[in-house]
């Protein structure tokens, strides 16, 4: 086929700097997938503005675009500091007391949520980032903790704490986050995106609560915490559990520190390509052109190495919500994958994908080999639930996957796949060959030089549903 389909796809973060229906409609025009929704920041009047706008946009271009909750986590940060600005040195004992109302201007500041309950004395504490080191020293009273600062440097109003070694005891999803999983119940999200997981138990709790607004959220688990990474055993286990990983190597950098980010990536990527998961890889992958209107050579590498791993995704933050050129970025990203994916493999995997059904697996790879060995223009899965395309993208192919479901929210759901573009028509045997057609008119599926006839394979379900048929196809 001669027109190239990008395989590993996009994730941006909506903000201010494309908070207009013609900003975010240009925003997936030149590439983005998918649409994330950070709830640390903004309003929910903003928000449903946002969600409509995404889907406006899907419907213009013909497309399924996936919108993801990505909640705040039990963030924990500072409350006012007074006049926003407080040097503090090198050996000085902060206190950060959950029951102070106001800052008068000393080294006993407001905090956001009350550590006296979760921490130990030693443990660090890392504030703003980590640019100011501390450890605990003391728990002078049921809401205050007193800190012993290890450098000199700055603290300004709701920064945010990092405490790699705290155990929050599978307490991730404060009030607040409690209150964005009701209010997302009630709107167009595909994902719901957990912050700071520690264990497999986090994962559950979550669907438990998701079951109680019989929400058919797909779950993402962000993996920051020096807990979650701890043990190979305990990252796969989260894996195994979860529907998708966010790779989210800025507070795993504050954590866990920066040098390990590298070795859990290529972990996470492997574990999700393993158990046929969504993989995100998020945080600083194109940062500099938050300022800069072109990528540095290090994010070009960096974005090229995650495809070349085989991730389904990499993530957009700052560098479209905030930036200078937001469009800039998913243009140049877009370049980047394009190049990387028609210029190298992806790095083999030890074993087999394998998905929770040994029969889907089978057939997806029998699928994939049959297609590479005909050198055929694409693989069709046609599908109700979108299992067979997420087995279908594990073996991760090297030619588009198009897929046909009746499902609105799948066809959203595996617009992050991997090769993946989903459409959603009424549910027929023929469904994916008359969407093939119908592309084909369009000019959206073109012919190779040569050719008259686009040769599809094909997966479907036929007699009892579940996927159990391949067939070769001339359109």
């Amino acid at each position: 086929m001669s027109r190239v389909f990008k395989r590993t796809k996009i994730l941006a973060t909506i903000g201010p700097a494309v908070s207009s229906p013609e900003q975010i409609r240009d925003l997936i025009m030149a590439g983005v997938n998918g649409c994330r929704l950070n709830f640390s920041h903004g309003d929910n009047e903003t928000r449903d503005k946002h969600i409509a706008w995404i889907r406006k946009a899907a419907e213009e271009k013909g497309r399924s675009v996936t919108i993801v909750q990505d909640l705040q986590g039990p963030k924990i940060r500072l409350g006012i500091i007074k006049d926003n600005y407080l040097e503090v040195k090198k050996g000085d004992i902060l206190t950060l007391d959950y029951a102070l109302k106001e800052h008068a201007g000393d080294l006993i500041l407001p905090l956001q949520y009350n550590l006296a309950e979760k921490v130990r004395v030693g443990e660090p504490i890392y504030i703003f980032d980590g640019k100011v080191r501390t450890h605990v020293v003391e728990i002078p009273s049921e809401t205050a903790i007193k800190l012993e600062v290890e450098n000199d440097g700055v603290v300004m109003s709701n920064k945010g704490l990092n405490l790699p070694e705290t155990d929050f005891g599978g307490d991730i999803l404060p009030p607040k986050d409690l209150a964005d999983i009701e209010w997302g119940a009630t709107r167009d999200f595909d994902y719901l995106a957990v912050s700071f997981v520690q264990t497999a138990d986090d994962i559950r709790k979550v669907r438990e609560v998701l079951k109680k607004y019989n929400s058919p959220l797909k779950v993402i688990a962000k993996i920051e915490t020096r807990k979650a990474i701890s043990t190979d055993e305990n990252l796969e286990e989260i894996v195994e559990e979860v529907d998708g990983i966010m790779v989210a190597r800025g507070d795993m950098a504050v954590e866990a520190g920066a040098e390990v980010v590298p070795i859990v990536q290529r972990k996470l990527v492997t574990l999700c390509r393993k158990y046929a998961k969504l993989c995100i890889v998020a945080t600083q992958t194109m940062a500099s052109m938050v300022d800069n209107p072109e990528p540095t050579r290090a994010e070009v590498s960096d974005v090229a190495n995650a495809v070349i791993q085989g991730a389904d995704v990499v993530m957009l933050s700052d560098e479209t919500a905030m930036g200078k050129y937001p469009l800039e970025t998913v243009k140049a990203m877009k370049k980047v994958i394009l190049y990387t994916q028609n210029n190298s493999t992806i790095l083999p995997l030890e074993q087999d994908p394998s998905s929770n059904d040994q029969d889907y697996d089978a057939i997806a790879a029998a699928a994939v080999k049959l297609a590479e060995g005909l050198d055929a223009d694409l693989i069709m899965c046609q599908t109700t639930t979108g299992a067979t395309a997420r087995v279908v993208a594990a073996q991760r192919p090297n030619l588009p996957i198009i897929t046909v479901t009746p499902d609105a929210r799948v066809a959203n759901q595996l617009a992050l796949r991997y090769a993946n573009s989903a459409f959603v028509r009424p549910e027929s045997p023929e469904a994916g060959l008359k969407l093939v057609e119908e592309l084909k008119e369009s000019g959206y599926l073109q012919l190779r030089e040569g050719n008259d006839k686009l040769k599809v394979v094909v997966v479907s379900g036929e007699g009892q549903g579940a996927t159990n048929t391949i067939k070769l196809r001339y359109v």
